[in-house]
């Protein structure tokens, strides 16, 4: 639950998505449920010239089970806050 509470804070900010078939996608976060999946709008592909199939998209939904990462803006890091609910992730479960 860390990383969903984590997530529905940044709903509205502009994140980068990287799935485990090496596509990344770029786009503002809309949603996120309890799985992780994750719903962008305004997306585009950051390697456009690899999937050119996908410039027309402009909103997407992801499964949550094909994230291999999910890129922050660096103004939306705050590492004291992400500390903080980590020990108590830790001392609690």
């Amino acid at each position: 639950m860390l990383f969903f509470s984590y997530f529905k804070d940044l709903v509205g900010r502009e994140v980068t998505v990287e799935l485990k078939n090496d596509l990344a996608i770029r786009g503002t976060l809309h949603s996120v449920d309890q799985y992780l999946n994750i719903k962008l709008e305004n997306t585009r592909v950051v390697d456009q010239e690899k999937y050119p199939h996908l410039l027309s998209v402009r909103n997407c939904f992801i499964r949550g089970s094909v994230v291999r990462y999910v890129q922050l803006p660096p103004e939306g890091v705050d590492i004291e806050l992400l500390h903080d609910a980590t020990r108590r992730e830790a001392r609690d479960g």
